[in-house]
């Protein structure tokens, strides 16, 4: 009797044991997330920063991030992505389509969130894409009505006849929005021209070339154009010769309208996605691409200015929204202090 006394005690203290230590686990769980960015920009960075921001507020100190960039080289995205599957993170984020197709060709069993891609079917070469990927990867998409895009051109230039495209040929993803404009725009009735480069090495040469031949230039979601606006400002703005930006970063620095979304919600949105996958078990097999929700026309008031172009009322200034909400937040603050 006192025997079995002695061993029901002990399986009671085992079964505590087990079951503090479950809670424990749980408790104390952690994550490691690898984040390979493709080349530093305004708007990738804002997306980084926006996925780190929306998973810290989910998880808390529960996750930590690797976060590498790959200053522009593909190879280097396969080097990264490498590495990360070597430490076994928990989940990698491909900001750019290059780093998208890397993480792809390196792990099928790491889920994989892509943010600031343009067209997933288009990257990843999927045939008749219906908008989930499948498998380990989903993500985030930067695609701005292509159609609207052509229509704001026309609405400000509706006089120019030729219109040079000028896209780098090394990213899929801008092939396919030129493609797309120019079918869009040649049905306005617009002669359109390719101009393409293939690093940044023939940007400049190309970008002469193409201001000197067209009346308008636009230029896509491209990453090589975002870390080169200078050399495409200080040769179209000479010319006088405008440029219609895929994103508001490249407008920022050489355009002169744009169709804009926030990278930095984007990024949040693919930060919630992952949240959902780490901490909620979702499957990311079954999650589509996700879209921004809105859209802004916004242009660029001293290349504007330089040019003499006079914007719809309903565009915005870049810039105006974040000083306006600083102001705001100014304002609020003194008013909580004179309280």
């Amino acid at each position: 009797m006192k025997k079995k006394m002695i061993s029901t005690v002990l399986a009671a203290a085992a079964l505590t044991a087990v079951t503090v230590t479950g809670v424990s686990a749980e408790e104390t769980q952690t994550y490691t997330v690898g984040i390979c960015q493709l080349v530093q920009h305004d708007a990738l960075d804002a997306a980084t920063q926006g996925f780190k921001d929306a998973l810290t507020d989910k998880l808390g100190d529960a996750v930590t991030f690797d976060e590498q960039n790959a200053q522009g080289d593909s190879n280097t995205c396969s080097t990264i992505i490498n590495s990360f599957v070597s430490n076994n993170v928990d989940l990698i984020l491909a900001n750019a389509t290059p780093a998208l197709q890397a993480a792809v060709a390196g792990t099928d069993a790491i889920p994989v969130l892509g943010t600031s891609v343009t067209e997933y079917g288009v990257a990843l070469d999927i045939d008749g894409f219906d908008g989930t990927v499948g498998g380990n990867v989903s993500g985030t998409s930067d695609l701005a009505p292509l159609d609207e895009q052509a229509a704001m051109l026309n609405e400000l230039f509706p006089d120019a006849k030729n219109v040079g495209l000028l896209y780098c040929s090394a990213e899929a993803n801008s092939q396919y929005q030129v493609d797309t404009v120019k079918a869009a725009l040649e049905e306005l009735g617009y002669t359109c021209e390719y101009y393409a480069f293939s690093d940044s090495n023939d940007l400049s040469s190309v970008v002469t070339t193409a201001s000197s031949e067209c009346d308008v230039i636009y230029v896509p979601t491209d990453n090589t154009a975002a870390s080169n606006t200078e050399i495409i400002n200080n040769i179209c703005l000479p010319a006088q010769i405008p440029v219609i930006a895929g994103e508001e970063g490249i407008c920022a620095g050489c355009g002169v309208a744009t169709l804009s979304i926030s990278y930095y919600d984007l990024g949040y949105a693919t930060g919630d996605m992952a949240g959902r996958i780490l901490a909620d078990g979702e499957d990311i097999a079954a999650m589509p691409i996700e879209y921004a929700p809105q859209f802004t026309k916004k242009y660029n008031a001293d290349i504007c200015a330089e040019l003499g172009i006079t914007v719809p009322e309903d565009y915005v200034a870049i810039g105006a929204e974040e000083a306006e909400a600083e102001t705001e937040a100014v304002e609020a603050e003194t008013e909580a202090v004179t309280e």
